[in-house]
């Protein structure tokens, strides 16, 4: 018997064992794959280490401004390749010792319920006081002829060789992230969203102005377009798709289907009498499930689909299981588009506010007025500010810009603690830094 079972050892999991066995308790974590999950494996990590070749691609290719001949430059994706899958493998072994440490046990295997505290993985039965479940998501594909033909996101994160073109359907994070990566390397990409405009959660402003930029880059991005159909070709595949009522065609070497993830669901949820709903598992704000003594964190609830949102939902039931009071607010989560520029943002879109009926006053800054931007030759970047104009409180930041998924980090603080926007006015600055855009915009309300 032990005091947690964790099912899934994504960084949820991982990293709530880490917590739980600190604290004294014995604990279980049950993965049926690799340790670190899909954000490890085949999703943050890697597509962010390919990211980075993507920046320094982008870099060269602008050395200009320094007065750099780079028209030689060849791009070698091979070893892009091979240092994202160094860098995945040294982050897996850390979490492999993570988990080693004294309280925990690994068991590997897939986990089905028997009952709400009982488990079956490998025709072997585990019990446990609480069980935690933290499975994480699959990719979503459409259901429309020739899915099959599309890769996912696993997929073209195991592709060693470029295609010469790539059709990318789906604008959200995943597709955008993706046709940056391989634009940087040379690949004619074109983008299809279904939506008005890309990144559908941001702020439409912040969206537009990455449109912009990327479109510049040679990005073919189409949006309120609706994919019908994919079909083999002599050349490759072709996309078929309605874009105001008119049937047009994309045709590339390769297809990937990026329109969102599903939860990946354990089987014997029924026997646990664990619900579940249209998002996923059904949680309250504790992250219990409708079982006593169950939870569910992550992906698998459907709240929040985000590495970091999983890590703090374990915290808060661990809190809960050891009756101990958690201070964590779930309602303050960052998000972070990682381009070229990077997208980052928390709290409410300016759209919100107004569906909402929100007295708010709306500020921005721009990086072409930054030192430390212009400097890095990093001119092109804007955020944006919302204040509730009777409180004086951020409700809402946006940002377009170099590092923008590190600087929203200041205002994500300034949100967590209630403070008002003068706390960023008025708080003294590094110069130069990137931080003044933040401290700019806070300047103007």
């Amino acid at each position: 018997m032990y005091d947690l079972i964790i099912i899934g050892a994504g960084p949820g999991g991982y990293e709530l064992a880490a917590s739980a066995a600190a604290k004294g308790l014995q604990v279980a974590i049950v993965e049926r794959d690799l340790l670190g999950g899909t954000c490890l494996n085949r999703g943050c990590i890697p597509t962010k280490a390919l990211c980075r070749n993507a920046e320094v691609v982008n870099l060269v290719r602008e050395a200009a401004v320094w007065g750099v001949n780079a028209g030689d430059i060849t791009v070698d994706y091979a070893t892009a390749f091979a240092r994202k899958n160094e860098v995945v493998s040294q982050l897996r072994d850390g979490v492999a010792m993570l988990m080693g440490q004294p309280g925990i046990t690994v068991i590997e295997g897939e986990a089905a319920f028997v009952d709400a505290h009982t488990i079956a993985v490998a025709g072997e039965r585990h019990q446990a006081k609480n069980i935690v479940i933290a499975t994480g998501s699959a990719p979503r594909g459409l259901p429309i002829p020739g899915a099959d033909l599309c890769m996912t996101s696993d997929d073209i994160l195991a592709m060693d060789t470029l295609p010469k073109s790539l059709c990318i359907v789906g604008g959200g994070v995943i597709g955008m992230e993706f046709a940056a990566i391989f634009q940087s390397f040379g690949v004619e990409v074109t983008v299809i969203e279904y939506c008005k405009e890309i990144l559908p959660p941001f702020d439409k402003d912040i969206a537009k102005r990455l449109k912009s930029v990327l479109s510049k880059r040679g990005i073919k991005v189409i949006t309120s377009a609706a994919v019908k159909a994919v079909t083999e070709s002599a050349d490759g595949l072709t996309v078929a798709y309605d874009a105001k009522g008119k049937e047009q065609s994309v045709a590339a070497e390769r297809v990937l289907m990026s329109v969102g993830r599903q939860p990946v669901l354990p089987a014997g949820l029924d026997a646990a009498g664990i619900a579940v709903g249209r998002r996923g598992i059904e949680v309250d704000d504790h992250m219990r499930t409708s079982a006593e003594g169950v939870y569910a964190i992550g992906d698998v609830n459907g709240r929040m689909m985000l590495a970091h949102a999983a890590s703090a939902q374990g915290e808060v039931a661990l809190a809960h299981i050891l009756g101990q009071p958690c201070h964590i607010r779930l309602d303050v989560v960052p998000s972070a588009v990682f381009t070229v520029p990077e997208l980052s943002m928390v709290g409410l879109t300016e759209e919100q506010c107004a569906e909402r009926g929100m007295n708010v006053v709306v500020k921005k800054s721009f990086f072409r007025s930054n030192g430390k931007a212009v400097s890095m030759a990093e001119p092109d970047g804007l955020l944006k500010m919302i204040v509730d104009a009777d409180t004086r409180r951020i409700v809402g930041c946006h940002i377009c810009g170099a590092h923008a998924a590190d600087l929203i980090q200041e205002v994500v603080m300034a949100i967590n603690a209630d403070a008002t926007v003068d706390c960023l006015a008025d708080s003294i600055h590094g110069h130069p830094t990137l931080t003044e855009v933040v401290q700019a915009a806070a300047r103007q309300f």
